[in-house]
């Protein structure tokens, strides 16, 4: 009961500041500053320089690029937590070399280590979540679904992301980024769209983490936005100069101009803030509850999984999101229908206002063409055609 109390229900900047963005290009950054930083989180950055990454998850391996991973130290007793180098860079997982390049093996998504400390993959941890839902497939037997599904489930999955440094302009637009005093985080738009949401417990951590989101993966959306656009969505800010007559006129017109950016920047990121969201805890302290999430699926919308820790008194210290593509959010929201209905085609078609045989087809468009049975296709294609 008391892990159920601290999910998160959602996202709420509870604790931060919104400040006005810096532009560059088709990218703003919106920074997120701290008035109260208490010390007694911290994240620090550790390095990976292999090809490949396999983390055994348990039931399934997940295989990917992973340039870093993250240490989160913690006190028990409120007092600041000392930064003495993460970590020592410690060995983390085994690492197999070859002709073709370099394997690390590792276990599991969030590994205790010594002390109080805790060593996670960012986004990964959100992203294997993301992977293996619904990943066992119908519990029932249903005539209509393959031998395979019935014996595997969904079977491996994988995506395709983009590095950071694929993202057209996001280089120049973090090079050149003022980093304001107090500030641990930022909301990250392309062309209008909400990249990726990231927030850290102190102004040092987020000092050092900040060039990490070029290391970051951001879905296809997010890699044809900054393709196709220029510039960012315009959003337009200013004083009045005829109630400008004095010196205090134009510092209460600075300090509106300020409160209508944050404002309006809140705004555009509203497909995550306040968004209902579905949780699950990966680990918990004393004080701190690490945990991954998947906003409510609405199928024309905007879409995001992430991560957070958020404190027993439910600030946020630590965020990081992932908007889903089109195409991502359409297979998931469908498995969530099957799975809502006990994975009876018929009961979630009627759910969705279709017929089965339009759904059979929605379910080969999506990637899921083999979880039916063959000559449940063969009829419905024959059925289409007539």
């Amino acid at each position: 009961m008391a892990q159920k109390r601290h999910l998160l229900a959602d996202i709420a900047l509870k604790g931060l500041a919104i400040a006005p963005s810096q532009i560059c290009g088709a990218i703003r950054i919106v920074p997120l500053l701290r008035s109260q930083v208490r010390g007694d989180l911290r994240l620090f950055k550790r390095s990976y320089q292999d090809d490949l990454t396999v983390v055994d998850v348990g039931n399934a391996s997940y295989l990917s690029y992973v340039p870093h991973g993250l240490v989160m130290s913690w006190s028990d007793n409120g007092e600041p937590v000392v930064a003495y180098g993460g970590q020592f860079q410690k060995r983390d997982g085994k690492a197999l070399h070859g002709s073709c390049g370099s394997v690390k093996l590792m276990h599991r998504m969030a590994k205790r280590e010594q002390g109080n400390q805790l060593r996670f993959l960012p986004l990964h941890l959100a992203m294997e979540g993301f992977l293996s839902l619904y990943f066992k497939g119908p519990e029932i037997a249903w005539q209509e679904y393959s031998r395979y599904a019935k014996s595997h489930g969904l079977g491996s999955r994988w995506e395709w992301t983009a590095s950071g440094r694929a993202i057209a302009g996001l280089e120049d637009a973090i090079r050149m980024f003022e980093i304001h005093e107090g500030q641990v985080g930022v909301l990250l738009f392309v062309a209008g769209a909400l990249a990726s949401a990231f927030v850290v417990p102190t102004p040092e951590d987020y000092r050092v983490l900040h060039r990490s989101l070029l290391e970051d993966f951001y879905s296809e959306l997010i890699f044809q936005y900054a393709c196709i656009y220029d510039g960012p969505s315009p959003m337009s800010c200013s004083i009045d100069e005829r109630s400008v007559k004095t010196l205090a006129d134009l510092r209460r017109g600075v300090t509106q101009m300020r409160t209508d950016w944050a404002e309006f920047q809140g705004f555009m990121a509203e497909g995550l803030l306040d968004r209902a969201l579905k949780s699950q805890i990966v680990y918990t302290t004393n004080s701190f509850f690490l945990q991954r999430f998947i906003t409510d699926l609405d199928p024309h919308a905007e879409n995001y999984i992430g991560e957070a820790i958020v404190r027993e008194n439910g600030e946020l210290e630590y965020l990081k999101t992932y908007c889903l593509s089109a195409s991502q959010t359409k297979w998931v929201y469908l498995l969530s229908q099957l799975a809502e209905h006990n994975w009876n085609l018929a009961a979630t078609a009627a759910a969705l206002n279709t017929t089965l045989d339009e759904l059979v087809k929605r379910l080969e468009k999506a990637g899921f063409g083999y979880l039916i049975n063959q000559q449940v296709r063969e009829q419905v294609t024959k059925r289409m055609k007539s």
